[in-house]
């Protein structure tokens, strides 16, 4: 038994969406609830999208909220209608492979040591045949919270967790939220897994490139980087360079920017 947990805002492709909730409906194990929590007032067509989409599927669960909340606190609100422990995650422009679900739930339920587990991801551009690189992490845990020291462990819209472990955590603060919540559980003795398999086809563009740059996200970053120091999650001198990275990529021109995404992407795959 598992649920899917998904957070949809006014801005939203209603065509990616359409395409994220089919591959969610027609996965060869389908989950027993399905979360869509509605981020604030959304438009007429998405409106209409969900609509459809509950009167067609008993498992479709919407949850409004009156304002627009961001990603994180939607999530935390979301998480609270989760009937299920194990809570797949989704993004509403992203496409699931047909058999997710049915390899994670399968692996969560063979390994209850572990409280989290994604997957490498396929980026694409325009259709999911026009694959532009590979997101690929480490496998088993040791791995990743060495390399969570420096880069996110987990691939967020393709992940699947333990909600008591993620609440047992904090749930979704800080920035980024993901990132964040990683780190917290890792700290909290988490146990966490990659499949070395790509399982979601996650849309790529330069805007989502774009928006991760300008020196208040460098601040942001900063921050972050500073908390996991307190905390003794990092050493001193991982936090001057994870600092002084962050801080160049993210203040570099747009253009320079999406060069140097894609030159790691193609030296992941």
């Amino acid at each position: 038994m598992f649920s899917v947990l998904l957070s949809i805002y006014k801005k939203e492709n209603p065509a990616f969406l359409t395409e994220a909730l089919d591959s969610v409906i027609k996965q060869s194990l389908p989950a027993d609830e399905i979360i869509i929590v509605e981020d604030g007032p959304l438009t007429d067509e998405l409106y209409s999208i969900l609509d459809r989409f509950e009167k067609e599927n008993k498992t479709v669960r919407r949850i409004p909220l009156k304002n627009n909340m961001g990603l994180g606190k939607a999530l935390n609100e979301g998480l609270k209608h989760c009937s299920n422990d194990l809570v797949a995650r989704m993004d509403t422009d992203d496409i699931a492979y047909p058999n997710r679900f049915e390899k994670q739930v399968k692996f969560m339920n063979e390994h209850p040591e572990i409280d989290a587990c994604s997957s490498w991801i396929d980026e694409f551009t325009d259709t999911p045949d026009n694959i532009i690189s590979t997101k690929k992490l480490p496998e088993k845990s040791d791995t990743i919270r060495r390399y969570a020291k420096r880069r996110c462990p987990l691939n967020h819209p393709v992940v699947i967790y333990r909600k008591s472990a993620v609440l047992k955590a904090g749930g979704y603060t800080g920035f980024p939220e993901d990132y964040n919540l990683w780190v917290r559980m890792l700290m909290n003795g988490s146990r966490m897994y990659n499949l070395q398999e790509s399982l979601l086809y996650f849309r790529f563009s330069t805007n989502m490139i774009k928006r991760r740059g300008g020196w208040k996200y460098a601040k942001d970053e900063i921050k972050t980087q500073y908390q996991f120091y307190k905390t003794g999650f990092i050493g001193l001198g991982t936090l001057i360079y994870n600092v002084t990275i962050r801080t160049i990529v993210r203040i570099v021109p747009n253009w320079l920017r999406i060069s140097i995404y894609k030159l790691l992407r193609k030296s992941k795959n």
